[in-house]
């Protein structure tokens, strides 16, 4: 199984770029619940062992990662929330927690390796989007790790106020668990009224 690298930071070094962060955002799929991103600043030193693809890591694996990397690395989490989600749809959504989590890094990066096929329009630092970024770059799958973990966590707790749903194991995905609490208790005020299945359900003739 390939690993990401150092070696898109080092290329970007070499050209004058020194604070390179990687960004990445989980959330798009939910039902329910914010889209989170996470940007992160490492140096080679600060690589943790076993770094990769968040969704290729064990719960235990991505837990001790996200350990090491908020205590080693500099790292910043934004979120957008349902509202926001609803008002402009969930891809400028997911992109505007990129741009706060960028804009949260204090000194600002130089350079930005984005996950995935899109820069979004409000970054105004130099960017490349990375395709499958969080298995070529380790800027770009720490910040997988990181904004998972912290998404999850989030979950959790709104899994608390809102039983039945299942949110505490599938994170807002639409498992049959959550679109049976769907069916049956109804729809929450953290559930993406923007989304077919929560949609239908609201709207029903």
């Amino acid at each position: 199984m390939t690993q990401p690298d150092y070696e898109l930071e080092r290329a970007l070094h070499a050209q004058g770029y020194l604070r390179i962060a990687g960004v990445d955002e989980v959330g798009r799929g939910p039902l329910a619940g914010p889209v989170t991103a996470a940007a992160v600043i490492l140096t080679p030193a600060q690589i943790p062992q076993g770094l990769n693809d968040s969704k290729k890591l064990s719960a235990k694996k991505r837990e001790m990662l996200e350990t090491s990397l908020m205590a080693e690395a500099e790292v910043s989490i934004a979120h957008a929330t349902v509202e926001e989600i609803d008002r402009i749809n969930i891809l400028k959504a997911s992109h505007l927690a990129m741009e706060r989590a960028v804009a949260a890094l204090d000194p600002p990066p130089d350079y930005l390796l984005i996950d995935g096929n899109l820069i979004p329009k409000g970054l105004r630092t130099p960017s490349e989007a990375v395709v499958k970024g969080d298995g070529r770059s380790v800027s770009i799958a720490a910040a997988s790790i990181v904004a998972k973990m912290c998404r999850d966590r989030v979950m959790v707790d709104l899994a608390q106020q809102h039983p039945g749903y299942g949110w505490e194991k599938n994170a807002g995905y639409p498992t049959k668990q959550h679109r049976e609490g769907l069916q049956n208790i109804g729809v929450t005020p953290h559930h993406r009224r923007s989304f077919k299945p929560v949609h239908n359900i609201l709207y029903q003739e």
